[in-house]
């Protein structure tokens, strides 16, 4: 499907190019913005589901009201943040900051909400204001990094799945709470959502839950059938602490599968630390690194396309909304 003109369209690259990138003139206001993605609905989403990955750019996005604005505008249905595992302040219905992680650390690849029964189908990120250096926000294709993924454990996990744990306090103690988790502080509410998703749980007696959480971790993209890595093996593996904070947590707890996070194949049997380092080899192979530029905004297919995020100094700010 072609475009539609406008005295302000953009310059479109070939969605051969990961990310694809539509360039506005610099200073393209956010109605000019607004009036291309509701003028070429169909086109956008087409590129999307064949590229995985559009960064709009030039648009003068200031912002967090300009981006709620951009994002309300265009007529989307958003999903909150409930059950999410990554530290971020809601700013608006659908608004949220994207992490507020160490910034001296990286955040590996991930699908977001991939652990969860429930996960966006898209996801966009802007940048407000980008990192003095570093805090670049990698992307990488989920076919791509099927296809280079060791044989042997993608076909592990196709036939075993994966089961996912976490251990949420109930207002004090390490990692997230329950209550922030789901947004909400109501327990009736908090097992209503659960069973839900087939999720199972298990109150404990200070307070806090145990979840438990069965996943595929490779799916066919609902849209096209394709195949795709989807999960967050490495980060719900305890590896992924570093030796020093898993040798204190493991003075806490007395078992891994207590640790805030942890995870199995789907029988039970464990993921190796061998495993997990291949998968971050492979996951810094296919990702693409592009520094973030003030308002930029990039829209992913969260199927398609895993993302994560490289340490950074002085501030940074990238906002990110979720829709079904």
């Amino acid at each position: 499907m072609e475009i539609t003109k406008s005295p302000f369209s953009p310059d479109i690259s070939e969605d051969t190019l990961f990310p694809m990138r539509i360039r506005f003139p610099k200073h393209t206001g956010i109605d000019e913005l607004i009036h291309f993605y509701h003028s070429n609905r169909e086109f956008i989403a087409g590129k999307l589901q064949r590229n995985g990955a559009i960064l709009f750019s030039g648009v003068d996005i200031h912002s967090r009201e300009d981006f709620q604005t951009v994002m309300s505008s265009m007529g989307e249905r958003f999903l909150d943040y409930a059950d999410g595992n990554s530290p971020r302040t809601k700013l608006s219905d659908f608004v949220y900051t994207s992490t507020e992680y160490d910034a001296g650390k990286s955040i590996t690849m991930h699908n977001e909400l991939s652990y969860s029964a429930r996960w966006p189908s898209r996801i966009c990120f802007c940048c407000i204001t980008p990192a003095a250096t570093g805090g670049e926000t990698p992307i990488a294709d989920g076919r791509e990094v099927l296809k280079q993924m060791n044989a042997s454990l993608v076909s592990t996990i196709r036939n075993k799945g994966l089961l996912y744990i976490r251990n949420l306090h109930g207002g004090a103690g390490f990692g997230p709470s329950w209550q922030d988790t789901f947004e909400m502080d109501d327990r009736e509410q908090v097992m209503a959502y659960c069973r839900e998703r087939n999720m199972t749980y298990e109150w404990k007696e200070d307070g806090g839950i145990k979840l438990m959480q069965f996943s595929k971790g490779i799916i066919p993209h609902p849209a096209t059938g394709e195949l795709v890595w989807f999960n967050q093996i490495d980060q719900f593996h305890p590896s992924h602490m570093g030796r020093d904070v898993y040798d204190v947590l493991m003075q806490m707890y007395e078992r891994e599968e207590e640790l805030p996070t942890y995870i199995t194949f789907g029988d039970g049997s464990p993921v190796s630390d061998t495993t997990v380092a291949h998968i971050l080899d492979v996951m810094d192979r296919v990702s693409i690194v592009r520094p973030w530029e003030k308002g930029d905004l990039i829209l992913l297919d969260n199927v398609l396309v895993s993302h994560g995020r490289k340490p950074f100094t002085g501030k940074r700010e990238v906002l990110v909304s979720m829709m079904q």
